[in-house]
């Protein structure tokens, strides 16, 4: 019954719930006719179904061949990413693996059997996704194999060093997901789905993804602490606490909220940018991908702000919350509303003794003037009375089948993943 009290908290979560589930998630992702495919390419949406559910989704429903790019691209990171976390390669055979992987992708036969990582298929059957690699155009291969190589030299200088300035960890961000948001920009550039410039202005493509891993790591700290990795860089968290690890301490509770406002005001000045870059894309299918993971990183950045809760559990976003965000962020005057509403709940939870109340409130500044409501979608959650009604009504009386719908609508609304 707990379910059905949050739910009834927030019944503009029930209808979008329903709506998602009676055919509205097609609009965002469209499903996807494989029974064309060869084999190599299903083989490939396999793989891709089986190491991120979330992100297949939002691939499969992108258009033409960028598509099959987009898929590869991920498989081929994947596949890196996968080397780097496996803690059983030694570091002297980890190093020049990663160093040299992209050069695999010209190599037909390679692959690698001794991984002992949940993902390791993507290694183990590497022959298959380089197959496909090569039979991408030109212009595709060049951009995933600069990336790739790119990533590994990244991910090698990290593997024994320690994220201590913010320029740092600017830095290491940029490895592991700027240069994706980079290269996801110069596949759609070369698709001719969108302008030249998509790809061209690495600034903006960089911030995209800085601004997703940023938030991913605010919002792990315990997860991270837990499994013995460290994100947060040292020149922040080292003026609350001796130790990352004491942030988690009841007794520093207060101190640890506040390095946690810190970082989400450093995650926040990215935001200008994202809605730079979500303003130039011009096909929809290319929007819905890159706007969905930013307003839900948004969102996870409100929820998490002033918040204890983030040294003590997970916070995550509502299900219906997320569906709603995936359901409305569908053009960029819906996102800057979007963005103006979750800024305005941060705004409003800034404690004044906050350290960083000053910066925090300049660049929410910032940010609202980017994104002042003048839409019809700045109000977007005013729903007729006779739906919501009928949503509270249908939740009374089929509370159980909608917790089984969330479950299955779970993986589409992650925002987890980078």
């Amino acid at each position: 019954m707990e379910l059905l009290r949050k739910w009834l908290g927030h019944p503009e979560d029930i209808y979008n719930l329903l709506r998602f589930k009676m055919g509205g998630y097609r609009a965002v992702m469209p499903r996807m006719d494989t029974d064309s495919l060869g084999c190599g390419l299903r083989t490939c949406y396999r793989y891709l179904n089986q190491t991120s559910r979330s992100f297949a989704a939002v691939i499969q429903a992108l258009d033409g061949e960028l598509r099959h790019a987009v898929c590869i691209f991920y498989l081929v990171l994947r596949a890196l990413d996968t080397v780097e976390d496996d803690m059983s390669i030694p570091l002297d055979v980890k190093v020049p693996m990663l160093h040299e992987f992209h050069s695999h992708l010209y190599h037909p036969d390679w692959k690698y059997t001794e991984s002992k990582e949940k993902d390791r298929q993507v290694l183990e059957d590497f022959p298959t996704i380089s197959m496909e690699f090569r039979n991408l155009s030109k212009v595709y291969q060049d951009v995933i194999s600069d990336i790739c190589h790119k990533m590994g030299v990244g991910m090698a200088e990290f593997l024994e060093k320690k994220v201590d300035s913010q320029h740092e960890w600017d830095k290491y961000c940029h490895y592991v997901a700027g240069l994706v948001g980079i290269g996801l920009s110069r596949l759609f550039s070369a698709s001719e789905l969108e302008d030249s410039i998509v790809g061209q202005d690495t600034d903006l493509a960089n911030s995209m993804g800085l601004f997703l891993q940023k938030t991913n790591i605010i919002r792990d700290y315990l997860e991270d602490q837990l499994e013995g990795r460290e994100f947060w860089p040292r020149e922040v968290w080292s003026r609350y606490a001796k130790k990352l690890s004491d942030l988690a301490k009841p007794e520093n509770i207060d101190v640890a909220v506040q390095c946690l406002n810190e970082l989400i005001t450093n995650a926040l000045h990215h935001v200008p940018d994202v809605l730079t870059y979500l303003s130039r894309l011009k096909n929809q299918s290319v929007f819905n991908f890159c706007a969905i993971p930013q307003v839900m990183a948004i969102a996870t950045l409100a929820a998490c702000y002033n918040n204890q809760q983030v040294f003590r559990g997970v916070v995550k976003i509502r299900k219906g919350q997320a569906v709603t965000l995936m359901m409305d962020a569908t053009n960029i005057q819906a996102v800057k509303a979007i963005m103006y509403q979750y800024v305005e709940e941060i705004y409003q939870k800034i404690p004044s003794t906050d350290p960083s109340s000053n910066k925090t409130q300049q660049v929410i500044s910032s940010i609202r003037a980017m994104s002042l409501p003048g839409s019809p979608m700045a109000s977007r959650h005013h729903y007729s009375p006779i739906y919501l009604s009928c949503a509270m009504l249908l939740a009374a009386l089929s509370w159980q089948y909608l917790s089984t719908l969330s479950k299955a609508t779970e993986e589409y609304v992650q925002a987890g993943e980078n």
